[in-house]
């Protein structure tokens, strides 16, 4: 219990601290410490080393288990990467606040706000009760739009609103979902948790729980960035520092996904919202699916495209869950190897801004010849984030499809297969002419984009998504299990 509250408590704690160290190194070594000493906890956590959490407030199951790693492992790469990206790009000093200079410097907010966002999302993945989870996802709106607006200029600024006030609105009809959810409950039940729920699902209200479901669908359907609640997503993730993309993508939208399980985890305990539940998110999932494959055909911004691909990808695991069976631990598998790829490209993208300092994909040309590390790094990220074997992102995908034509869900399957190829063919156009398109006449330095610790997070996220697709080791198998089971499905 008390690791799992360190794991909360710490990065609020150094996160106010870095708002008033006036050293740069000094502020940067300590988000470096914090980030290691939360894996490092994480693991301890989750191996069971630190011992059983399985309170009211706060827990640890299987889902819990899978985002919390994660989580961590973004945060820890991110960090690592910050170290130079933050050089590579000016500070700026604001007005004095309270007699205070250091809460205006950019850095110093960026920091703060990483440890804070990293709190924000340890709270929601670990919280049992449906309540403290709500605080825990509000909380990441309110770390995590500082971030956005890093650069400070317009664009960043109409992305921080935009993602401020839907993701609120979003919030909203997520809390309006637990006030319903509440409403289903009786005097047997005790505690207001997913399993509290479910052991008295017979005594529970069917109708208001349908109610809940859509709320809770909506309002974290919107953090999470299903269509047609997405349209803050494209402009936030291309807008943010590449370490907050890789955590947006990566971290955030799995932790308003965890919402949606969380209440989908009492729905499968009564079968008429079970079927109701699972048609909601096939509908919801094949819509995001389309949305992002028109968007993505002819994208001018890589880092839109990307944004895009998000939409897509969370298409993807509320149809996995939607379908159930093995579906559901599919999805699992599949919220893993986009983590790990799409932080890669993100923070790939950011050697890309660095060296052509463009983000239209017109202006990236013979990227393997100009930074070939970074280059073929981006390449393998494209297979990877298209499902091409043997990344896990491949296995995930084919085992959904499987399912579907399986269960004789002929219809899905196809628009499944369609988007899936839509996207595909789009994101192989904006790969192919940012790789191999015909260099110009100006010299690009691509050295400026190439150093150790800007490549490292890439290719360790990578290699993992890789080897995972390979090899499943029985502990990430088991994990992976224990949270379909959980969610009424079946093991992989």
């Amino acid at each position: 219990m008390i690791t799992a509250y360190a794991l909360i408590i710490l990065p609020v704690i150094t996160g106010v601290i870095s708002l008033f160290i006036s050293s740069e190194r000094v502020r940067r070594n300590l988000l470096m410490i914090v980030a290691f000493i939360h894996l490092f906890m994480s693991i301890l956590l989750c191996n069971g080393s630190a011992g059983e959490l399985n309170g009211v407030w706060l827990g640890l199951d299987a889902l819990s288990r899978l985002f919390l790693v994660i989580t961590s492992l973004l945060f820890t790469g991110s960090a690592i990467y910050s170290m130079v990206y933050l050089d590579k790009h000016p500070h700026f000093n604001g007005p004095a606040i309270a007699g205070l200079r250091m809460p205006g410097n950019s850095n110093a907010i960026f920091a703060a706000c990483m440890q804070l966002f990293l709190a924000a999302m340890s709270l929601s993945i670990l919280s049992m009760h449906f309540g403290l989870q709500w605080i825990g996802i509000e909380a990441t709106t309110l770390a995590s739009t500082p971030l956005i607006y890093y650069h400070r200029n317009r664009r960043s600024l109409e992305a921080a609103w935009k993602y401020m006030i839907l993701c609120s609105v979003g919030i909203a009809l997520a809390l309006m979902g637990v006030f319903f959810l509440a409403m289903t409950t009786s005097s047997h039940v005790q505690q207001f948790t997913p399993a509290g729920l479910s052991l008295f699902s017979g005594y529970l209200k069917v109708e208001w729980l349908k109610v809940a479901f859509i709320f809770f669908l909506v309002g974290y359907g919107t953090k999470m960035g299903l269509a047609p609640m997405h349209t803050w997503l494209p402009d936030a993730h291309s807008e943010a520092p590449s370490p907050v993309s890789a955590m947006l993508s990566g971290a955030l939208l799995n932790c308003a996904f965890l919402g949606i399980l969380r209440i989908y985890q009492v729905c499968v305990t009564v079968p008429g919202a079970a079927v109701f539940a699972n048609e909601l998110l096939v509908i919801f999932g094949l819509l995001s699916l389309a949305v992002s494959g028109i968007f993505i055909l002819r994208q001018p911004d890589y880092k839109r495209m990307l944004a895009y691909s998000s939409v897509e990808h969370m298409g993807i695991l509320a149809l996995g869950v939607g379908l159930g069976g093995s579906a559901i631990a599919a999805a699992m598998l599949h919220a893993a190897g986009h983590s790990l790829v799409k932080a890669s490209l993100f923070l790939l993208s950011g050697n890309i801004l660095a060296v052509y300092a463009s983000k239209k994909v017109e202006d990236i040309k013979a990227l393997l010849k100009t930074m070939p590390i970074s280059g073929a790094l981006w390449l393998a990220g494209f297979f990877a984030i298209t499902g091409t074997p043997p990344f896990t992102t491949f296995n995930s995908e084919f085992a959904i499809v499987r399912v579907a034509l399986q269960s004789g869900s002929w219809k899905i399957a196809t628009l499944y297969l369609l988007f899936l190829l839509l996207v595909f063919i789009g994101m192989l156009t904006i790969f192919m002419n940012m790789c191999f398109g015909k260099k110009g006449d100006k010299e690009v330095d691509g050295s400026g984009g190439e150093s150790f610790w800007q490549v490292l997070p890439p290719v360790v996220f990578l290699t993992t998504a890789l080897l995972l697709g390979l090899y499943l080791p029985d502990f990430v198998r088991s994990t992976i299990d224990g949270a379909a089971l959980l969610l009424g499905g079946k093991a992989l």
